[in-house]
């Protein structure tokens, strides 16, 4: 009986085991760290959105971070892309967000949750779900009960889901940090007294939901209590928490910037960059993440803007591709495993400061026997030999020297001995890679080329007549970046509008892209830009007698992301559309005009290479000075 007891008591045992993961980890912090089951802790974090790769390139994304020395992996959560329709969500391939935490897990890192479920991030719409826009009486990011109502409900979803998966580090699990709202200090003036009551709601709200971890509120200064109030930029040393029992935490630290149609690609030094990481543990900082470590794409229509490219690569240590950036990648992990080799004296005592000189400085944690110095030069220009405990020291401009025992120099930032690559792209030809080490590439095996030809104006039977002009994005609610705008009007001949035959046409948009047509053929194109996304088109056109039809294509690139109000920013043509000649005007922005949203390709997804349609025209000759023509291919390597 006493046997049969035991070994139930034993089965039980491995149940609870096998249902309970990991054992429980208790995250707390005080004014120096994040305590990590009463250890205070130096950790290195690096930004990874899982939505931005695929599942299959999560495990090696991760190992190249942990193998770069990175402690932690930080994402935010994406509200569009898992609840694209009001109630009903999607946490399915790419949008697994808990298996991607579990990808994490079982590299060994730790996560921080950015749920936001504000995230800017340059995606679109902020990462809010159009649907959103549309709930009677909501007004976003301020105290607005219809807005706080569905925030909740998503943050709440997003924790359950977590804490379903056994993921939170008060389960086991990986998740240490979270965040709720982002940079809402930024722009929070802007609500007035509102967005102050929605701040401390927020907080409230997030806290109430019993993760078990710290919460964080980025760029917020009055970050009320329990929550650690975070830096962003592209340097945090100065930064100091809103309590002397909040340790310092940075959440972004820009490894470089985000591409812009027609902007230049953008690029960050890996020295400045490993000045700025120096230099911030020197100041007293615990806790730093890059944003990004990879930057990844922006896959189907989640970039945000406007104008905002495809790539988000971000100059960062991990490319786009998913392939280490040398020297950087290489740079900062030996900047980590130097600071690393401090994190006894960083979690034993606080800094003290030494001038060196202009522009010149020490920072030692000492206590006990235990001993680390950071030297830092910050004149921009001009080298330093400076004296420290009786030694001399050169210190290369703009640039930082870590001493793990307070003597030896084992990195200075500005001295790089990683390797250094560099990648490029080549035409693809029918060749190899000779003896010599010439570069050539494979044959591509090409099926040929199809077109389609997408029709001009209005051609579904849902479309849409009504007097005056629609503002886009409440017109299609982003199901399309498309909107047909459609009217005709009748020429007698002595219209005070024309001129002859001819007309002045002026279309006026809020953007982003705008084609004008008139009688089936295209009259111009214009568009926005990244800084100002409004057109005002003018051209002199020719009218026929009896009737003319003008077509107007309005397309979107990406909807605002970012600022007070960004989600009132319209697109779309607004007008004045106007007909103008030398004895009068003909205003056609009240006129009878007729929409369609989306294109008849989408419809027929044209764009989907594994559905086949009657569409397509196998021909080795194309349609030339047409618009609106689809093509593809299909290539094997």
């Amino acid at each position: 009986m006493a046997a049969t007891a035991l070994l139930l008591s034993a089965a039980a045992v491995v149940l609870l085991c096998l249902a309970g993961g990991s054992r429980a980890t208790n995250v707390t912090y005080d004014h120096r760290a994040l305590v990590i089951d009463g250890v205070r802790r130096v950790l290195v974090s690096g930004s990874i959105h899982y939505p931005r790769s695929t599942p299959d390139m999560w495990p090696g994304l991760i190992q190249k971070a942990k193998d770069g020395g990175l402690d932690v992996i930080e994402t935010y959560v994406f509200w569009d892309i898992h609840e694209p329709v009001r109630g009903q969500y999607d946490f399915e391939g790419r949008k697994d967000l808990a298996a991607f935490v579990k990808a994490v897990a079982d590299a060994g890192l730790y996560v921080h949750l950015r749920i936001g479920p504000y995230v800017c991030a340059e995606w679109n719409y902020g990462g809010f779900p159009l649907w959103l826009h549309f709930i009677p009486g909501v007004k976003f990011r301020t105290d607005n009960e219809p807005f706080k109502a569905e925030m909740q409900r998503f943050t709440a979803k997003v924790v359950d889901t977590m804490k379903g998966a056994g993921l939170y580090a008060s389960q086991g699990g990986p998740i240490i940090l979270s965040q709720i709202e982002n940079e809402y200090g930024n722009i929070d003036s802007a609500y007035g007294a509102a967005g102050k009551a929605y701040m401390r709601w927020a907080a409230g709200m997030a806290v109430s939901l019993d993760t078990g971890v710290p919460w964080v509120m980025c760029q917020q200064a009055d970050a009320p209590d329990p929550l650690i109030n975070t830096c962003n930029g592209f340097y945090c040393d100065g930064f100091t928490p809103n309590s002397a029992a909040k340790p310092k935490m940075w959440t972004e630290n820009w490894s470089g910037w985000f591409l812009s149609f027609g902007g230049a690609v953008p690029y960050r030094p890996a020295e400045d960059l490993a000045f700025a990481v120096a230099r911030f543990y020197q100041r007293g900082g615990t806790f730093q993440n890059y944003y990004m470590y990879h930057g990844g794409t922006n896959l189907d229509r989640s970039a945000g803007g406007p104008f905002i490219a495809t790539s988000y690569d971000y100059d960062a240590p991990i490319d786009e591709y998913g392939l280490v950036r040398q020297p950087k990648w290489g740079h900062l992990r030996d900047v980590h495993k130097a600071i690393k080799l401090c994190e006894p004296a960083l979690i034993a005592t606080d800094p003290s400061y030494i001038s060196l000189g202009q522009n010149a400085e020490a920072a030692v944690y000492k206590a006990g026997s235990v001993c680390a110095a950071f030297l830092a030069n910050i004149d921009g220009q001009s080298d330093k030999t400076v004296t420290f405990n009786g030694k001399m020291y050169k210190l290369p401009a703009w640039s930082v020297s870590i001493l793990p025992d307070c003597k030896n120099v084992v990195l200075n930032t500005a001295q790089i001995n990683s390797q250094v690559t560099s990648s490029e792209m080549r035409y693809l030809e029918s060749s190899t890679v000779a003896s010599d080490g010439s570069f050539t590439t494979p044959e591509l095996a090409v099926s040929g080329w199809s077109y389609a030809i997408e029709p001009v104006g209005i051609t579904k039977d849902n479309a849409l007549t009504k007097a005056g002009l629609m503002e886009q994005i409440n017109t299609t609610a982003d199901a399309s970046d498309f909107l047909w705008y459609s009217t005709s009007i009748t020429v007698k001949g002595d219209e005070p509008y024309l001129n002859g035959s001819q007309s002045n046409l002026l279309v006026s948009s809020l953007g982003h892209v705008l084609q004008v047509y008139v009688n089936g053929k295209i009259a111009g194109s214009a568009q926005g830009s990244a800084s100002s996304s409004l057109i005002s088109w003018q051209k002199s056109i020719t009218l026929v007698p009896g009737k003319n039809k003008i077509d107007l294509l309005s397309a979107t690139v990406g909807l605002s992301n970012y600022g007070a109000f960004f989600d009132l920013v319209g697109a779309g043509i607004t007008g004045p559309v106007k007909l103008s000649g030398p004895n009068g005007a003909l205003d056609l922005s009240s006129a009878q005009w007729t929409y369609q949203i989306g294109l008849r390709g989408e419809d027929l997804h044209l764009y989907d290479p594994s559905e086949a349609s009657p569409e397509w025209v196998s021909s080795n000759a194309y349609p030339i000075n047409q618009p609106l023509i689809w093509y593809k291919v299909s290539m094997i390597i």
